[in-house]
């Protein structure tokens, strides 16, 4: 019965994206169009130099694009499933979380890892496609590819947990679109997404390290296009391990301190 409790829970968002054909049909068409300009772009901007920051065009590219499927991962549309915590908390219903069998942090992960595990299928397609055209390069090595999945794997887990503290953030604020726009941008910038991090200043580089954005997406990444090598890959996989436990144990700090703030009124 639990199993069957949390595969219900893990596919909230997924059947609401399966069930709006129009919604796939637009997903399939951005996703096309960003590969497309940001392979365009990086091969542009190449055009008149070997090697830049240390990366030549062809890891450019590759990195652009990777950084392009990895945002399928975290980038379903909860609103549409009105079942967003920021939504919970305007109308008055998250009260219901603490009223299932079902703890809210146990059905709160179990619908993440369903949001996670469809998006990985967006992603794995589209970088089959990307690789038998030739747009991305194949890892260097059976190693090089067992590295970056684990790594991958504990950005996404990272990942998880920051956005969890937003919509934690709820529990005190109410509303938190401001916060929630602001840390998008932060995520996307300190993270790589919208160019690698070697681009940037060396003070930006430096002030990144002290925070667990880069470990979401920047590090998998740039172990994939060899820019961080083999013998590192075992000091970056154990600081994205420290940013999972020290997230989990802040974020199980604040489950706790929320559900004081939760009242149900009547019967």
């Amino acid at each position: 019965m639990a199993a069957v409790h949390a595969w219900r829970a893990a596919r909230v968002t997924p059947l609401g994206e399966l069930h709006a054909p129009p919604r796939m049909t637009a997903v399939l068409v951005r996703l096309t169009v960003q590969v497309v300009l940001v392979a365009s772009l990086w091969r542009g901007l190449y055009a008149h130099t070997g090697t830049t920051a240390g990366l030549d065009r062809d890891q450019a590219v590759t990195y652009a694009v990777l950084a392009v499927l990895a945002s399928r991962l975290r980038e379903l549309d909860q609103y549409a499933g009105r079942d967003s915590v920021l939504q919970h908390m305007h109308f008055g219903t998250i009260v219901y979380w603490y009223l299932r069998p079902m703890p809210p942090q146990r059905y709160y992960a179990l619908r993440a890892l369903g949001e996670q595990l469809y998006g990985l299928a967006w992603a794995l397609g589209g970088y089959a496609v990307c690789l038998a055209a030739g747009v991305v390069e194949p890892p260097r090595s059976a190693a090089v590819a067992g590295v970056f999945a684990l790594s991958l794997l504990l950005g996404q887990w990272v990942l998880y947990y920051v956005m969890l503290v937003l919509d934690q953030l709820c529990f005190w604020t109410v509303r938190n679109t401001a916060a929630m726009l602001i840390l998008i941008f932060a995520q996307n910038l300190l993270s790589g997404v919208y160019a690698p991090l070697w681009f940037f200043p060396d003070w930006f580089i430096t002030l990144s390290g002290f925070l667990p954005f880069q470990a979401t997406l920047s590090v998998p990444l740039s172990l994939y296009i060899g820019r961080i090598p083999l013998s590192d890959a075992g000091f970056q996989l154990a600081v994205q391990a420290g940013w999972v436990v020290v997230l989990a144990l802040f974020t199980r700090f604040l489950w706790r301190r929320a559900a004081r703030r939760v009242i149900s009124q009547g019967g």
